[in-house]
């Protein structure tokens, strides 16, 4: 999940950026109205953490502008009907109202614990992936996001962080194929160079690990796990 952090506050930017990455996430930080407008219609991102109170403007324009966008499917940018979470010191009920129903998907108040930050992002990524069960299984794989565990045939398996991290998003697709460049966006923030065979080499890793059939390529396109499989 690549997220798009919109905060002018940079030791609270900084600390959302490493609980993110800790968790597998990319992460972009925006300190303002116009940045954060500029990053999200050139970047595409899964998710968008967004501070009300910012020094060119409020959260809530950036919220309207974004929900107002043509859904046109085309075109680099971000898709109007993303993920929305507010995260601001307004506790007020009319506060949360009001942003909820100005399109967001979810409030926080700060300070909120990074724990439940995580758990919110979780809940997200089921709601749109249609599912309603935390764990992620692919045939004798299963694969539990909370607590960053991996089992296969019903026993634990080590993986780094960079293996479960292309796991998690090949499992969270499925059936859909990612490319390449996807799965680079979704683990690494936007500039940040990425050698140019690491996929590969986790990929390669995550094979001898889990048998040859989970995961498997479609040439020139990318990297997908069926959803039915007989691992």
């Amino acid at each position: 999940m690549k997220a798009l952090v919109v905060e002018d506050d940079a030791r609270i930017a900084d600390g959302l950026k490493r609980t993110l990455a800790e968790a597998g996430h990319a992460a972009d930080v925006a300190p303002c109205v116009s940045d954060a407008w500029l990053m999200l219609r050139t970047e595409s991102y899964d998710v968008v953490l967004l501070d009300l109170g910012l020094p060119d403007g409020d959260g809530h324009d950036v919220l309207r502008r974004l929900r107002n966008l043509p859904c046109t499917g085309q075109g680099a940018g971000t898709a109007p009907d993303v993920p929305v979470i507010i995260m601001t010191a307004r506790d007020a009920p009319d506060d949360r109202i009001g942003g909820l129903d100005s399109g967001a998907d979810d409030y926080l108040t700060k300070p909120f614990h990074s724990g439940e930050l995580l758990a919110r992002l979780r809940a997200l990524q089921r709601r749109s992936a249609g599912r309603a069960t935390p764990n992620l299984r692919a045939g004798s794989v299963e694969l539990d996001p909370a607590a960053r565990t991996v089992c296969l045939h019903g026993q634990s398996l080590t993986l780094r962080a960079r293996e479960f991290d292309i796991l998690s998003a090949l499992m969270n697709a499925s059936p859909r194929v990612l490319s390449k460049a996807q799965i680079e966006s979704q683990l690494y923030p936007s500039g940040e160079e990425v050698e140019s065979n690491a996929i590969e080499v986790h990929i390669s890793h995550l094979r001898r690990k889990l048998g040859d059939k989970t995961i498997q390529t479609m040439r020139g396109v990318g990297y997908f796990i069926p959803r039915s499989n007989d691992t």
